[in-house]
């Protein structure tokens, strides 16, 4: 069965997928959506986010109940391998220059609830989950024809897209089919990711808690009203199988939880990733686009990786929109991969940097550290930086021109100013 053709097919019901998809209702794009998923994805995966994905979840209509639901961070600690504190850099209270907290804490899941919920509101936008694609195929000079098969009834069709959105994970059958394959920027880390409910009082600080260890690196941070997330590096031969209940878990997280009992902390999940650093060669082939962990991996050091996905969703969504309006030339596309690809790849560099200085180095590496991070408040600058949520300028493109604007503000995000309301 064939069905006609759709302007736009997002391929991927994450915060990608449901972010390029709610802005493009926006602007009355009819657009299908296709997830293998019937509904939300259970398990959590990303927990942070920054003002500036703050600010674009505000643009889809759902900055009040994010709100609810997330919670602020308050900095960043540095521990060495005995807990004890190298550096500590905290954040105020005051909102951002985007006119929310610099740092929020959430939980992917409710956050992917609020987006479907959000995405009925557009009547050109149509969500159809427990769909197994099986191939795209882009036919010379026509629509892309993507085939898939319906998992309950294992029903066939194909979907014609004027355009196609591959927003379908690290193991993109889109970046497959278009022929794109990942470049490795020489990173790769075996970590354990433990996500813990308790309605106990675990009584820490409540910002990152940075364990700089070259053998067991580790990171604590709260995430919700009794949800926290640790994440460990992982010794050879160890893997998550290790760490599935808690009399083995709890020797690793003692140091926040003290003596609340073993029968008072529930597991929500225990998962190995592996952290990588990764950006495939090429984000377009004809009408078929990659988007989010299907264009790039980013090491979770800085909390960037999704934020980098809902910020492609947020660069090509406007343009597509007003290519198939009329309103731009069909290259302005172009643009897309010159724009995201270099400041996806500074970000990548910089959590690579930060996950190295968290890990590297042996014993002489921690020794410096302990020498070091406790000076680390005086550098002037330094504690801004590092707190700073601002995100490097779109390099030179068609819409992005830095030689005739020079370097200052061309291809910055514009604060988003508050405004007064005149009677």
């Amino acid at each position: 069965m064939t069905v006609g053709t759709v302007p736009v097919v997002v391929i991927g019901a994450g915060p990608t997928g449901l972010t390029a998809a709610t802005l493009l209702g926006q602007y009355g794009i009819e657009t299908l959506v296709l997830d293998r998923w019937e509904s939300v994805y259970p398990l959590p995966r990303a927990v942070h986010l920054d003002d500036e994905i703050y600010r674009l979840l505000a643009r889809l209509g759902v900055a009040h109940e994010f709100a609810a639901i997330s919670r602020p961070a308050h900095g960043l600690r540095l521990l060495d391998r005995e807990l004890r504190v190298l550096a500590e850099f905290r954040r105020g209270a005051d909102l951002g220059r985007h006119g929310h907290p610099e740092a929020s804490m959430f939980d992917q899941p409710q956050l992917e609830e609020l987006l479907r919920a959000n995405l009925t509101r557009h009547a050109t936008v149509t969500l159809r989950g427990n769909v197994e694609i099986t191939a795209i195929e882009q036919p010379d000079g026509g629509p892309a024809r993507i085939r898939l098969t319906d998992r309950a009834t294992d029903e066939t069709s194909t979907v014609a897209a004027g355009y196609v959105l591959g927003c379908d994970g690290a193991n993109s059958l889109t970046r497959s089919a278009i022929g794109s394959t990942m470049h490795d920027l020489r990173f790769a880390q075996r970590w354990l990711v433990v996500d813990v409910a308790t309605d106990a009082d675990l009584a820490q600080w409540e910002g990152v808690h940075q364990v700089c260890d070259p053998v067991r690196a580790a990171t604590y941070m709260r995430i919700g009203e009794r949800r926290y997330r640790w994440e460990f590096q992982l010794l050879p031969g160890e893997s998550a199988d290790d760490y599935r209940d808690m009399t083995r878990l709890r020797p690793l997280i003692r140091p926040w939880t003290g003596n609340v009992p073993a029968d008072e902390l529930e597991i929500v999940r225990t998962a190995e990733y592996t952290f990588r650093a990764q950006i495939a060669d090429r984000w377009r082939e004809q009408r078929v686009f990659l988007l989010g962990d299907a264009a790039h991996l980013t090491p979770p050091f800085i909390g960037q990786g999704m934020g980098a996905g809902l910020r492609d969703a947020a660069n090509l969504a406007w343009k597509l929109a007003a290519v198939l309006d009329g309103r731009l030339p069909e290259q302005a596309l172009d643009s897309y991969e010159a724009e995201r690809k270099p400041h996806t790849r500074s970000m990548i560099t910089l959590a690579k940097l930060v996950g190295t200085a968290m890990t590297a180095g042996g014993d002489t590496g921690s020794a410096v550290r302990r020498m070091l991070a406790p000076h680390l408040h005086r550098l002037p600058g330094l504690s801004n930086s590092i707190l700073d949520s601002q995100t490097p300028a779109l390099h030179r493109s068609t819409l992005v021109d830095r030689r005739r604007f020079g370097r200052g503000l061309a291809g910055r995000l514009c604060p988003n100013a508050q405004l007064s309301v005149v009677p």
